[in-house]
């Protein structure tokens, strides 16, 4: 029997899962201060989102008791996997889960900025009836750009291809053959990329190389009109990770008018103050980190990293674990 640590929620029959495999489960969030003072020390496994963060220091007070470090989702940027690997305990992750639910989030994102969904509902909330003002535009016959061509992006594409767009991608480790096999322009360039599109959205992992990767520089590349010839403006959608856009350079676009839309389901920081002059901006609309928060997505999620964890413990390499390479 293992004792593990859920420290950011967890489904209930994934709980029971555990539980049911003679497992001990807490559930409670575990106080940073708490984990740098050695709380890990109690347990054999741990089972995270993006609220819990396991950097350098808390691993090394981790002792020896812990086997596995399970993530609850895709991202791993709040775990420090290669102090994990040093330690020689693996780091899962379940990539799989909430796939659907985020295409389907961003396509949702993209179809409310370019018809002004949230800005009208805003606007009929306080009583205005701005028909006049609410002339919006269509994704058929615009250019998409995906930076990022994951399980995420190639659905979104999918989706948008159907919609009419024409896709467009930007990921330095795909292979052109995948590429083509989706019938989507890859550029060798990020700018490009930012060229050629009036509409980004975002399907990348944070890391040092695509920190604030959409910056000034290339919002300002966007054309602004589309091929079809229409002046349908510049838009963006993030799903993915915080941090990937300069949002001080997405709310001056927004304020210059580049940028036509903006629309974030991720942040620099998380929760967002409530006085974020980006968040007032009346062109921009967001969502609290809900990309996975859905019914599906939470069973998928805690069904698979429930497994993952259960197979590190009981001595077997799980298939998801993001640090094997540097295990020893």
């Amino acid at each position: 029997m293992a004792r593990i640590a859920v420290t950011d929620g967890m489904a209930k029959d994934a709980v029971a899962l555990l539980e049911k495999s003679g497992h001990e489960v807490q559930l409670g969030f575990i106080e940073p201060e708490d984990l740098l003072a050695g709380a890990l020390k109690e347990f054999d496994a741990i089972i995270v989102r993006s609220a819990t963060k396991l950097p350098r220091e808390v691993l090394a007070n981790s002792g020896t008791r812990l086997k596995v470090i399970g993530r609850a989702g895709v991202g791993v940027d709040n775990i420090d996997i290669v102090a994990a690997a040093e330690l020689n305990i693996p780091v899962v992750n379940a990539p799989r889960a909430s796939t659907q639910s985020v295409i389907e989030l961003t396509i949702g994102h993209l179809l409310g900025s370019l018809r002004h969904i949230p800005r009208a509902d805003r606007g009929m909330r306080e009583g205005k009836w701005e028909k006049k003002a609410m002339k919006g535009t269509e994704l058929f016959g615009k250019d998409l750009g995906l930076i990022g061509f994951g399980r995420i992006a190639q659905g979104v594409g999918s989706i948008a291809k159907q919609l009419g767009m024409k896709v467009h991608t930007y990921d330095p480790y795909l292979p052109a053959k995948v590429a083509r096999a989706q019938n989507t322009v890859l550029h060798k360039n990020v700018d490009t990329l930012f060229q050629n599109c009036t509409h980004i959205s975002i399907h990348c992992n944070f890391s040092e190389e695509t920190h604030h990767l959409v910056n000034a520089e290339r919002l300002n590349l966007m054309p602004g009109k589309s091929r079809d010839g229409i002046p349908c403006g510049n838009h963006i959608v993030n799903c993915a990770r915080g941090g990937i856009i300069d949002e001080d350079a997405l709310l001056s676009a927004l304020q210059s008018g580049q940028l036509a839309s903006a629309a974030l389901d991720v942040f620099e920081q998380e929760p967002v103050p409530p006085e974020y002059q980006l968040v007032q901006h009346p062109h921009f609309h967001g969502t609290p980190h809900i990309g996975a928060a859905t019914l599906e997505a939470q069973a998928r999620v805690g069904k698979d990293i429930g497994l993952a964890v259960m197979a590190v413990l009981g001595g077997k390499r799980a298939e998801t674990t993001v640090n094997s390479h540097l295990l020893k």
